[in-house]
């Protein structure tokens, strides 16, 4: 008996073209508007491990320079009210510091690690006072006018970057109705005595980092 003929089989060919088409069209867009781009604040947000706090608190150094390892002493300020205030005039001597305002019995944090090398009261001077020396014992840093000193405080206390130390005040000859707090930096001498250093900027402190 003669066998039908069979009718070749096309519709692998056409498979094969469809698919062919569609891979062309896919490569097409992908070339045309490229891979797909993530949603407007879709990347994570990643924190350094051993970070705590805001980083508002820390100082932002200048295009180009190091950053600066300090912490401001006030929260909320910026590091650009410190611009000028070392070379403001003072009847009968240079300012050599910065004054930050901020209300009355606002924290003051200490601006580095080290230890407390003295606390002095100067009546017709910075009052209520501070002087802390960072880890080296090469800069000391001067805090005055306080309200009052952190509960516990002691000479040669060793301190951290961010406790707590004082609070902003108005005593010694600060204006009875301007609380602020001043600060300074002084690069010491070998003697590392708390009362003698080379007074320097403490905005250039904290934008270019410690010398």
């Amino acid at each position: 008996m003669r066998k039908p003929h069979r009718q070749p089989r096309t519709w692998p060919i056409g498979l094969a073209a469809t698919f062919f088409a569609l891979g062309a069209g896919v490569g097409w867009m992908a070339h045309a508007y490229g891979p797909p781009r993530a949603r407007a604040g879709a990347e994570p947000v990643v924190k350094a491990a051993g970070t705590t706090g805001s980083r508002s608190a820390e100082a932002a150094p200048s295009a180009g320079a190091s950053r600066s390892p300090l912490r401001l002493p006030i929260d909320g300020m910026s590091v650009e009210v410190m611009r000028g205030g070392f070379a403001e005039h003072r009847p009968g001597h240079e300012h050599e510091a910065v004054d930050i305002l901020a209300p009355r019995n606002t924290p003051i944090h200490a601006v580095d690690d080290g230890a407390i090398a003295k606390l002095f009261f100067s009546r017709g001077g910075g009052g209520i006072t501070m002087y802390q020396f960072d880890p080296g014992g090469r800069l000391c840093y001067y805090y005055a006018h306080l309200e009052r000193y952190a509960d516990g405080i002691r000479e040669g206390q060793k301190v951290s970057k961010g406790d707590i130390i004082g609070y902003v005040g108005t005593s010694g000859n600060a204006p009875p109705n301007t609380p602020h707090l001043h600060f300074a930096v002084y690069q010491l001498d070998d003697t590392r005595r708390w009362w003698k250093g080379q007074a320097i900027d403490p905005y250039l402190v904290f934008t270019r980092g410690r010398s």
